[in-house]
């Protein structure tokens, strides 16, 4: 390697550092960075992991884009479900609109699988929602100076009628039933 790559990379690697620096958000934005609070609330209440889809990210990036004129919460009616979050740049990162989501555990209340009473609870649901495995966020800065970050899941959650997940003793039940089946279709396959 010559001076001048070596100089070249000596620049790159100081210009990275500052970036960072300067605006430390850009590090706290990484697929890890959305994915590690996901997994902890779905954890917290006995659900699987979520893995990242760079399919639903490009999706979420591409809707994320046509907010940037008026940074507005509007959902994109698409076919996936879908949190989103708007905020000042020194709070906008990953972590946080997780966690504002997840927040809304509080409103939750499983026994009657409804929000409190002029309360919102959805992004929370959508977060645990155990059929929902992949997920893809973006985050893109507004003309107004805001921040505006949307994560997009696949199979969608919040279906009505359905609960996000299954408590200890239903989960039970469901597996005995599929035990049942099982057991019932090995029965069948012998006659």
């Amino acid at each position: 390697m010559g001076f001048s790559s070596n100089l070249a990379l000596a620049l790159a690697t100081i210009i990275a550092i500052c970036l960072s620096i300067t605006n430390p958000s850009v590090a706290q934005n990484s697929p890890q960075d959305y994915l590690q609070p996901h997994n902890a609330a779905r954890r917290a209440v006995g659900v699987g992991p979520m893995t990242w889809d760079n399919t639903l990210a490009r999706y979420a990036l591409n809707y994320a884009n046509t907010r940037t004129g008026d940074c507005r919460l509007v959902h994109s009616r698409g076919p996936y479900g879908e949190n989103l979050y708007m905020s000042s740049p020194s709070i906008a990162t990953a972590a946080r609109a997780v966690g504002a989501w997840v927040d809304e555990r509080r409103f939750y209340d499983y026994r009657t699988n409804t929000c409190a009473r002029g309360k919102v609870c959805g992004h929370y649901t959508q977060v645990v929602w155990r059929d929902s495995v992949r997920v893809g966020c973006a985050r893109v800065r507004c003309n107004n100076g805001n921040y505006f970050i949307i994560c997009s899941y696949n199979p969608p959650g919040n279906i009505s009628g359905r609960r996000p997940y299954l408590s200890d003793a239903e989960e039970a039940l469901e597996g005995q039933e599929a035990t049942e089946v099982e057991d019932g279709a090995q029965a069948l396959s012998f006659k």
